[in-house]
């Protein structure tokens, strides 16, 4: 036992709390495996950690019993697309994630995270992390590096698995700074060795967010001599594309070169088509996927079942203002003569740039979380609402708001409809995800996106049947990125289970209530030990740190 789980303090912490060494016996339950084929019915004996025996009236007089009579018993929930990043070392049960079946999610996302992080640039980091995954002094931000961040995950005991995705963001300020210019080839060769470092510590790939600063400032050659390292190690690159609207076209054109000219597996973030005006985009970037896999190039995408999204409210900014960081942000917000450029631009458009305000409209972006009291009388209010609450016009409210909340505000902006929701998820290159922010008063997804695919989309919509959706949750995920012995209820794998009820399982939560637990999760396991327990959390935090093997 020892040699199995590494490390005697691992062994001795595990035997005290006990629950890891008993054996479970999950009877009754109807297994859908993650494979994608057929669901059937079957014992399964957890042993330790693992998945040590299925199959029927298994014997085990030595096992806890877990009766899964008229319940599903299918693989733990994989998250491809997190922003857990801080809250794992604040609050690390993350009970949204853990209460709708996921026992595994992926970190690092958007190109904007925790890590590497050197510690002349913590100041200014922490103020452009803010927006997406929030702000805290209760921990030591002096990590430095992707190891000493997963250590720190590792030292607080997380509830689920972690992995990571190195952030692009993060090695173009370690190596270059946050203005906006392009590298020199020392800078470059710089981006590339961080790269490789951050990989050797155990990231699954590279993220990029190419509407976020400095990330946005990037062109193709840098992305790809990044990429070329990450392919040696069969990482994925993972993309929120420089695009979800007008140039999307162009923008997986972009995606696409990355792809062929670095042999990097491509996993396009968030996928979807914004703006009323661009649907009919839709066949066509059906068809530029298709393109890149009659290439050879491996493409895949994840979804949140959903039509509306959740960002930073600073995108709402034109590309200029980013430049130079936060610090800028503000003082630029500070000068009425730019927000005027800010309110022309936004009005007029600037190509290739994705204009938040045109494709979902003012009455359609919604605050969804500050940092200060002050302005907590936002939250849930509409930029229309905003701007009649502070007496002004809504763009100069909202410029007020990110200037006071030194641009660490939330939203959610609404841009498309189910039936696209439908289109997308019935692809075979895609996966589900949250992608939730998970301050103030968040996105639904946060509590939801899985239960609501499987009692939504799967029971009331039929647009996919049971398996396909938990192969969409598990082991497609767990594939795309390499994860390894998780995705699928199969002997000797890792034990990460979600047990539920198919007839009542669904999301609860609303745009204006969203903080709400799913209903028809009974039992969520997590290398073998029970964290949920008929529908309740137990208080167990048995996750554990991934790292790319």
């Amino acid at each position: 036992k020892l040699q199995y789980l590494g490390s005697f303090r691992e062994y001795y912490t595990n035997n005290l709390r006990g629950e890891i060494f008993m054996k479970k016996l999950i009877k009754n339950g109807f297994i859908v495996d993650g494979s994608g084929n057929k669901g059937y019915r079957a014992d399964v004996l957890i042993n330790g950690d693992r998945i040590e025996k299925i199959g029927e009236n298994i014997k085990a007089n030595d096992a806890k019993i877990i009766d899964a009579k008229g319940l599903v018993v299918a693989p733990g929930f994989i998250d491809t697309h997190s922003h857990s990043d801080l809250q794992i070392l604040i609050e690390p049960e993350v009970m949204p994630k853990v209460m709708q079946g996921i026992t595994t999610e992926m970190l690092g996302q958007d190109g904007i995270s925790m890590a590497p992080l050197p510690v002349e640039y913590i100041s200014p980091w922490r103020k452009n992390l803010a927006g997406l995954d929030g702000d805290s002094d209760e921990i030591d931000w002096t990590y430095k590096d992707t190891a000493g961040y997963l250590s720190m995950i590792e030292k607080v005991g997380p509830g689920l698995n972690e992995c990571y995705l190195v952030p692009h963001g993060n090695i173009r300020m370690e190596a270059m700074g946050l203005d906006n210019r392009q590298p020199t080839e020392e800078e470059l060769n710089k981006m590339v060795e961080i790269t490789r470092r951050e990989m050797e510590s155990g990231a699954f790939g590279l993220s990029t967010g190419l509407i976020y600063m400095p990330c946005a400032y990037s062109q193709p050659k840098e992305i790809i001599e990044m990429c070329k390292v990450v392919a040696e190690y069969d990482g994925v690159f993972v993309i929120h594309q420089r695009s979800e609207a007008d140039t999307i076209l162009d923008s997986m054109e972009e995606v696409i070169k990355i792809g062929r000219e670095s042999g990097v597996r491509i996993h396009y973030s968030h996928f979807k088509v914004c703006g009323k005006k661009n649907w009919d985009k839709i066949e066509k970037v059906i068809q530029l996927l298709e393109k890149a896999k009659a290439e050879g190039i491996s493409v895949s995408f994840d979804q949140y079942p959903y039509v509306a999204g959740s960002t930073m409210l600073g995108v709402i900014l034109p590309p200029w203002v980013h430049d130079g960081g936060t610090d800028k942000v503000i003082k630029r917000l500070k000068d009425p003569e730019l927000r005027k450029k800010m309110i022309y631009d936004i009005e007029n458009g600037i190509h290739g740039w994705d204009n938040f305000v045109e494709f979902a409209g003012l009455d359609q972006i919604f605050v969804t979380s500050v940092r200060s009291k002050k302005n907590e009388d936002a939250v849930g209010l509409s930029l229309i609402e905003l701007g009649k609450l502070r007496g002004k016009d809504p763009y100069n409210a909202t410029f007020d708001l990110l200037e006071e909340e030194e641009n660490a505000v939330g939203m959610v902006d609404f841009y498309g409809t189910e039936e696209h929701v439908q289109t997308f998820m019935r692809l075979p290159e895609m996966n589900v995800c949250t992608d939730g922010l998970l301050g103030g008063k968040p996105h639904p997804r946060v509590y939801g996106a899985f239960p609501r695919v499987l009692g939504k989309y799967v029971r009331e919509d039929k647009t996919l049947t049971l398996e396909e959706a938990v192969y969409k949750m598990t082991k497609k995920p767990a594939s795309t990125f390499n994860i390894k012995d998780r995705g699928e209820i199969k002997e000797d794998l890792l034990a990460d289970i979600c047990i539920f009820d198919k007839d009542t399982i669904i999301d609860k939560g609303t745009f204006t209530e969203p903080m709400q637990y799913p209903e028809g999760i009974a039992y969520v396991i997590i290398n073998g030990e029970v964290v949920v327990d008929h529908g309740n959390h137990t208080g167990n935090r048995p996750g554990r740190v991934i790292r790319r093997k």
